[in-house]
């Protein structure tokens, strides 16, 4: 059927997509609400679970980006991180002072400060993948796989709808890049 003149519009809570509307919001019925609080646990139950080693939220998630090979300067981890350099440099600081990282002049390029782990710092990164998918598989329990896929793909497609909204603070990384849920500035 046609729509003609005299039919009224379709009101944007009712259109295709358009699952909120103003009136009547309820943020705990958000999906970014419910992302947020998810996010929240996970961070507080890996950072319980990391208690022992003395690291913090903000520390741990450098240090894995690090054990992984996915940053090694201060500005590679600000970016990875999502933290400004400032920021950085002032976790950088905790971390060198706790032992577990060290920074070294580049010898090609003496502008570039390289970042590493010491022998204790890959000591305590080892077991951030351990509790990472020990805290991640509690949060799932009772998922079959196919929900598991099903659910990655759901939260794949919110990525992607950010990315092409033109969120600039979202890398296309998502099949190489580990973000474990939790990692609030990197997830």
């Amino acid at each position: 059927m046609r729509k003609t003149d005299s039919q009224p519009p379709t009101p944007p809570e009712q259109q295709p997509g358009r699952f909120y509307c103003a009136q009547g919001y309820r943020p705990e019925e958000s999906v970014g609400y419910l992302m947020r609080q998810i996010l929240n646990t996970v961070a507080h139950e890996v950072e319980r679970q990391l208690a022992h080693t003395d690291l913090t939220n903000a520390q741990w998630i450098p240090m894995f980006k690090l054990y992984i090979g996915q940053a090694s300067t201060a500005a590679e981890l600000a970016r990875e991180c999502r933290l400004d350099a400032g920021a950085m440099t002032r976790t950088l600081d905790r971390l060198e002072a706790k032992g577990l990282c060290q920074r070294e002049r580049s010898a090609a390029d003496r502008r570039v400060v390289t970042i590493s782990l010491t022998d204790s710092g890959r000591e305590a990164a080892q077991e951030i993948p351990r509790v990472l998918s020990r805290v991640q598989n509690a949060h799932l329990d009772g998922f079959t796989q196919e929900e598991f896929e099903t659910l990655k793909g759901f939260l794949r497609r919110i990525l992607n709808n950010a990315r092409t909204a033109g969120d600039p603070t979202i890398h296309d990384n998502t099949t190489t890049d580990p973000h474990p849920p939790g990692d609030s500035h990197a997830a």
